[in-house]
């Protein structure tokens, strides 16, 4: 493997080499695969959220942790960042199409766990309908 940037051009419809460390791709998979990428993607799946919200909405993420994952999020073309002009001004997270593109399996894996962990519960607890 040859270190430093992935320099070869990438063709349309052809894939980047994400097993090269300075993939586009690869830096964009760990950025969504983060510890609070995943759960900002989800939380921003139904609606646009702002900043307090979704922190609110994502237990145990700090205020820190929150803006340089968006940061990173709105870097990548994943997530949108709408300020109103107000005082103070008002500011908006979304998903681009691409975000809703990437969040969606994301959205898939996480209702398959949380369904797939309720019957197992329910198993465990004797329920017979399960």
């Amino acid at each position: 493997m040859v270190e430093g940037v992935q320099r070869r051009q990438v063709e349309s419809g052809e894939r980047y080499d994400v097993f090269h460390t300075d993939c586009l791709a690869r830096t964009m998979v760990d950025h969504v695969t983060s510890r609070w990428g995943v759960w900002v993607l989800i939380s921003l799946r139904k609606n646009d959220l702002r900043f307090f919200e979704l922190r609110e909405s994502i237990q145990g993420i700090s205020e820190k942790m929150l803006a340089q994952t968006l940061r990173t999020l709105v870097e990548d073309g994943l997530v949108r960042r709408e300020v109103e002009p107000t005082r103070p001004p008002q500011v908006t997270y979304g998903l681009t199409d691409f975000g809703r593109e990437i969040g969606e399996p994301l959205t898939q894996l996480f209702d398959r766990i949380t369904y797939r962990l309720a019957v197992r519960e329910a198993v465990a607890e004797g329920d017979p309908a399960m």
